[in-house]
């Protein structure tokens, strides 16, 4: 089947027109609603933003969001102004009164609810590449922790299925960290993969990872054929690998609890536990993984017995088992390599110079940070080695954007958004904060994983006493993470004073306490107000991946591009992929 008969079959895939209308509605959307995932948490007082934006009480808006994430939908009390709204704002006074207009809405402008977004499965289905049952070497979740074995299972079989489709055997892994996804792909699909990292520390991790997983995956696999051979199936593993897992399991799930964060906390303005961040183990965790996949630990036969007390029939089968593994190990390095490489990529990069047995590749990335997802869109589009692309980005608080409110251009030569020529031309800007609330994981907080309000609170009364008693403060100024070590309100503000050099002495305990006290009955507008943050979330995600989306659509050598749901939200809520594929590269 030719490459235009398999793609004549996506009635999903979307034309440039059509995902152009569909950010124009999201731009509309936003047009109203942005200024509310703009608001800075820091000024929620000085600047009375509860008032500002709504004219509700809090806990009309609470109850409103509650009965609709039930599904229950009653009319709630609505403020009689003799005006229209839209999306839940009164025309004449930019204010909220109809929550429940405006969650409707909101929903109706993510990604799910515009139907632009492919499945895994449809994806998988689309390419028409027969998906036969491999005989794994690796289980993710052997060595790594339910939610990255989620993710570098459900992706690793796309960008095989896409290099099988391109014909090509080479994959280039963009901000491969410490390799997982890359080492995966090398031992379960035989692809020679290179892994990009501007992190040299990472590079290392990786090397040294690959190499004990290269190990532990001989001795898994041996084990499993002893047990195929004996006519049993693989379910009572060694000893030594169920100690593999037992600690490889203990340390990544420890290393992904609550994830340390791309940023301090204050910066974020939002609990680091609420947002969805990625990064890599603490050097401490590295070194249990390591230790954890010793030698000595994944070798599950029974201690050597000394040259000198063999036997010559003893000495010769070894002879022969040890030339049988080194022509064996030459073939896994040809069938199957992961080589982890340093460097600072950009569109701009020469790949043929920094990998000098490039092939024409798939370039994948896993949870790239800020403007390297965009980068990673623009070097497949430059490259004409590269075939596909499959990007999953991250941190949209990192990206740098073009324009600022006035229309001026950035100092940046290549801004991460907008990354399409048609929001370019709209001088499109979203802004820190709302970049910010995009990271928001709007499935987790459904199931009651809500935003740890106290340290938000403290922080926003903190900036009012700033205000009041020691001129006026920016909000960008940082006090770090003080929250975490302080005993009380009390506490947390004479830390904050004293990280910001201030004299303390001109508060008594009790002028601090009566602070706290006062803003404490408007706790739950503060609460609202970041609920409504969460609502939005997924709108604003859905315009930067709409703008990457475009790009590929504006480009003319494209066989096939779409937006691709490729993991499960609650388990990781960064969970879509950008796909893309060079026109004539279907090895069919």
């Amino acid at each position: 089947m030719s490459s235009s008969e398999v793609f004549g079959m996506a009635s999903v895939s979307y034309s440039l027109v059509e995902i152009q209308r569909r950010i124009d509605e999201v731009k509309q959307f936003l047009s109203i609603t942005l200024s509310i995932a703009n608001a800075h948490t820091v000024e929620f007082y000085t600047h009375d933003v509860w008032n500002r934006f709504m004219a509700l009480p809090p806990q009309d808006v609470l109850s409103s969001v509650s009965s609709y994430n039930n599904q229950k939908g009653a009319p709630e009390h609505r403020v009689k102004e003799r005006s229209t709204t839209l999306f839940g704002f009164c025309s004449d006074t930019n204010r909220l009164i109809d929550t429940h207009e405006l969650l409707h809405a909101a929903k109706s402008h993510s990604l799910p609810g515009l139907g632009v977004c492919l499945s895994r499965d449809e994806l998988l289905e689309i390419l028409g590449e027969n998906r036969e049952d491999t005989d794994a070497q690796l289980e993710p979740d052997e060595f790594m922790n339910s939610k990255k074995s989620h993710e570098v299972q459900s992706m690793s079989e796309v960008v095989a299925c896409l290099a099988q489709h391109c014909g090509v055997k080479q994959v280039i892994d963009v901000g491969s960290g410490k390799g997982y996804l890359s080492s995966f792909l090398s031992l379960q699909y035989g692809l020679q993969v290179y892994g990009i990292d501007s992190s040299n520390t990472n590079t290392h991790g990786a090397q040294e990872r690959n190499r004990k997983l290269k190990k532990f995956s001989r001795a898994y696999q041996k084990h499993k054929n002893v047990a195929r051979t004996q006519g049993g199936a693989p379910n009572s593993p060694p000893e030594g690998l169920l100690e593999i897992k037992t600690a490889l399991k203990g340390v990544c799930d420890a290393s992904y609890d609550g994830g340390a964060g791309v940023a301090p906390q204050e910066e974020l303005l939002i609990p680091i536990s609420d947002v969805e961040t990625h990064s890599d183990e603490t050097p401490e965790t590295e070194e249990l993984f390591l230790r954890s996949l010793s030698v000595d630990v994944t070798q599950t036969t029974s201690p050597r017995v000394p040259p000198n007390q063999l036997s010559p029939e003893e000495k010769e089968r070894r002879k022969r088992e040890n030339l049988e593994k080194k022509a064996q190990n030459r073939t896994d390095i040809t069938r199957a390599v992961f080589s982890p490489l340093t460097s600072y990529v950009t569109a701009e990069t020469e790949l043929r110079e920094l990998i000098n047995e490039l092939q024409d590749a798939v370039m994948v990335g896993l949870h790239t940070c800020g403007d390297l997802a965009p980068s990673t869109l623009r070097m497949f589009v430059a490259k004409p080695e590269l075939a596909a692309v499959c990007s999953v980005g991250c941190c949209y608080h990192l990206l740098s954007e073009e324009f600022d409110p006035a229309g001026h251009e950035s100092l940046h030569s290549s801004c991460g958004f907008p990354l399409s020529q048609y929001l370019r031309h709209r001088s499109w800007f979203c802004g820190r904060n709302a970049r910010m609330s995009a990271c928001l994981a709007l499935e987790r907080f459904s199931v009651g994983q809500g935003i740890q309000m106290e340290s938000l609170f403290f922080r926003a009364v903190f900036h009012v006493i700033l205000r009041d008693h020691y001129g006026s403060f920016k909000s960008e100024k940082r006090i770090g993470k003080v929250y975490s070590k302080a005993k009380s309100f009390v506490d947390y503000v004479r830390r904050g004073l004293r990280k910001l050099e201030l004299d303390e002495s001109k508060l008594s305990d009790g002028d601090i306490q009566a602070y706290h006290d006062t803003y404490l009955p408007r706790m739950a507008e503060m609460r609202a107000f970041n609920m409504l943050k969460v609502a939005l979330a997924p709108c604003i995600e859905g315009l930067i991946l709409l703008d990457r989306l475009c790009y590929l659509k504006e480009q003319e050598d494209l066989s096939f591009s779409a937006l691709v749901q490729l993991f499960d939200p609650l388990l990781s809520p960064r969970c879509y992929a950008v796909v893309g594929l060079k026109s004539h590269r279907s090895s069919s």
